[in-house]
């Protein structure tokens, strides 16, 4: 019988049997040979300052007619210098992408990335300059220096100093109003920490316990990291910098609560708070300065979000061209992601990895030719692609919550996945399944004996547990009763088409559950919605990949409920974690507290000795099932990437980890159109 890996490997010219499961996601076999899964590679940083500078066209026309300063005075005295991958591009054209919704903001962030303080290098592995030309952390670990580019420009010309850093820690971060809790990131040994401006382009962050973590913070997807576009998409932190020549008349401070919520009335909004988070978000907001290479010129909430090139962006080539050598990014809205995969295979996109569903690849490879493009897999490292994450502060419905609370209950729901079918459906068997820990390569990782951990179907045991449980009663189709009122066990699982076909991942485990008589009820909802509902502490379970837990200690929004602006976990021990027990709920299941904790210790910690507690953490992690992991360490997470042939510098393999900001460790904004 021909299977669809037999199909698969005809279209890349070969056969693959089942030894491939385990060559794709180590890189080599006959995928390697392909051709589809490169080298990691990308653009480097220089260390020299070309002598001179040169621009766009459309921006030397722009200066000519005088409506834009010479080139020279737009970029910082000692600009981020990039050598390209494979030579100096070509400047001009319009990038050609597709989005999904006003959910879909990450799109766009991803590309702009390089407005973090710090930045990772191609590998995901090294700390690099970006908006700070340089960094320095004190012998004692409790002071991050960074040094700022003197001359650099927001996207309207507006100076960019120290002070949009203190901007931000005194007006937004210390404003309850606007940020109603502190975050972690910005404390050490459980006490806060501050801002100090040395001068114009120096800003310390000063703590009073070791905070050895606090640079890889400052370049990884934090909320303190994350990047002004990160950050100004969503209504969390305001990342850790912030337009103060254009924020402040949105304050009451600058003028009176009285004043400023006549002028959000009279703008539509419902008090100066609702309209703050609106026009800080560059999304959102084509007015809003920024740091990135483009700006927004269409908001997202249109049927096209079209982005224009930053006149004044700090980096430049080798050759002193001004970057990006892109003018614009149009994306196109799709009705949802199916629509996304028509037109990428038609060649309607000029690249596109987002969105793009790994079960097509068939179809995606027969079509390259027809399409005029090629295809790239790029392998990720966390452990599922597709993760179920409980809520273990459901309080909304008590005997849900107890259940959900329950470690055997959630070791009995992963017991009872069958993940070599999920594998063979949607993953064309060629995925890991097991656990949500990282990949063995991954110095964080437990062990490859914690794959398998809680993480393979036994339904005899699953059933076992469960009626250890009390939950013996069921009723005539079999599902299983409730031990208060007597009715059937209805365990709601939040999910959204997004990445993957998550709703149809959890119709199949859906399905599976009724062989130990739990009744899945899948919720599809739009992802701006589901996430309401999660931030809201109103699901059971959430159904989405853990991206980025490869980095626990800078991404554990899916390993841990410590981030108040994800909160898939439990948004409300996120409060109580975040705040140091202001507010929020205190855990009440000990093993929750004691990860907690030894997170918390992590910021005193060198980084060998941060990967051994990381693999601790994992450990009960995995004991406990906080999430349940199905199959993962595959392309599946936006590592299916189909490029025209028409576009230069793309790398063979780009680092695939939320750190990396996915694509934007590659710089794009040394991506070109061919002649």
């Amino acid at each position: 019988m021909t299977t669809r890996r037999d199909v698969l490997g005809l279209a890349i010219g070969g056969t693959i049997g089942l030894a491939a499961t385990r060559t794709l996601a180590q890189g080599a076999g006959q995928f390697a040979q392909s051709g589809l899964v490169g080298k990691l590679e990308g653009a480097t940083l220089a260390e020299t300052i070309p002598a001179s500078f040169q621009e766009a066209p459309v921006l030397a026309e722009l200066v000519r007619q005088g409506r834009l300063p010479p080139v020279a005075q737009r970029v910082p005295a000692e600009p981020l210098v990039i050598q390209p991958l494979h030579g100096i591009g070509r400047y001009g054209g319009t990038w050609r992408r597709a989005f999904i919704g006003p959910g879909d903001g990450e799109n766009g962030n991803r590309l702009v990335a390089s407005d973090k303080p710090l930045f990772w290098d191609l590998t995901g592995s090294k700390i690099a300059p970006a908006v700070a030309r340089g960094w320095e952390l004190s012998a004692d670990g409790k002071t991050t220096t960074l040094f700022l580019r003197k001359g650099m420009k927001w996207s309207d010309g507006a100076p960019f100093t120290a002070d949009d850093f203190m901007f931000w820690f005194e007006d937004l971060y210390g404003n309850k109003d606007v940020v109603p809790a502190p975050i972690p990131e910005m404390s050490a040994g459980g006490k806060p920490g501050r801002m100090v401006k040395v001068d114009e382009t120096t800003i310390r962050f000063e703590f009073e316990a070791p905070h050895l973590l606090f640079p890889s913070m400052l370049a990884g997807d934090t909320l303190i990291g994350g990047g002004q576009a990160a950050r100004q998409s969503g209504s969390g932190t305001f990342g850790c910098y912030a337009p103060a020549h254009y924020l402040r008349q949105f304050l009451p401070k600058y003028s009176s609560e009285a004043e400023a919520n006549a002028r959000a009335r009279a703008a539509g909004f419902d008090n100066w708070v609702r309209m703050l988070k609106i026009r800080h978000n560059w999304a959102l907001n084509p007015e809003l300065p920024t740091l990135g290479p483009w700006r927004t010129t269409r908001p997202i909430n249109t049927p096209t979000w079209a982005m224009e090139r930053n006149p004044y962006y700090y980096a430049v080539d080798t050759a002193g061209n001004q970057l990006p050598y892109l003018d614009s990014v149009v994306m196109t809205l799709a009705e949802n992601t199916e629509i996304v995969n028509l037109r990428a295979m038609a060649g309607e996109y000029d690249m596109q990895e987002r969105h793009i569903d790994l079960a097509k690849l068939p179809v995606i490879l027969e079509n390259r030719d027809r399409g005029r493009y090629d295809v790239h897999l790029d392998l990720a490292f966390n452990g599922a692609d597709t993760a179920l994450h409980f809520n273990l502060n459901h309080t909304a419905d008590p005997e849900i919550g107890r259940l959900l609370a329950s470690a055997d209950f959630r070791r009995a729901l992963s017991l009872g996945i069958d993940r070599e079918q999920l594998n063979e459906t949607f993953w064309l068997g060629l995925a890991t399944p097991g656990s949500a820990a990282p990949a063995e390569s991954v110095p964080e990782s437990p062990g490859p004996e914690w794959r398998k951990k809680w993480s393979v179907l036994d339904v005899a045991q699953a059933n076992a547990m469960l009626d250890r449980l009390g939950l013996t009663r069921k009723d005539r189709d079999g599902y299983r009763l409730r031990t208060d009122n007597g009715q059937r066990i209805v365990i709601q699982m939040t999910v959204t088409k997004a990445f993957l076909d998550w709703p149809a991942h959890a119709q199949m485990i859906a399905q599976q559950w009724r062989r130990i008589g739990i009744f899945g009820d899948v919720r599809d909802q739009e992802r701006a919605l589901a996430f309401q509902r999660v931030l809201a502490g109103e699901h059971h379970i959430f159904v989405f990949g853990n991206t980025g837990s490869e980095q626990l200690f800078l991404y554990p929004h899916f390993v841990l409920p410590v981030d108040i602006g994800n909160g898939v976990l439990g948004v409300d021990l996120a409060r109580w974690f975040a705040s140091n027990g202001a507010i929020g709920t205190r855990p009440s299941d000990p093993a929750v507290l004691q990860t907690m904790e030894m997170f918390r210790s992590a910021t005193t910690l060198d980084e060998p000795a941060r990967n051994r507690l990381a693999q601790e953490i994992w450990k009960i992690v995995i004991d406990q099932q906080f999430s349940i992991g199905v199959c993962g360490q595959s392309p599946a997470f936006a590592g299916v990437r189909l490029v025209s042939r028409r576009m230069g510098n793309i790398p063979a393999r780009v680092c695939i980890a939320q750190h990396c900001r996915t694509p934007a460790s590659s710089h794009p904004t040394t991506w070109f159109f061919k002649a």
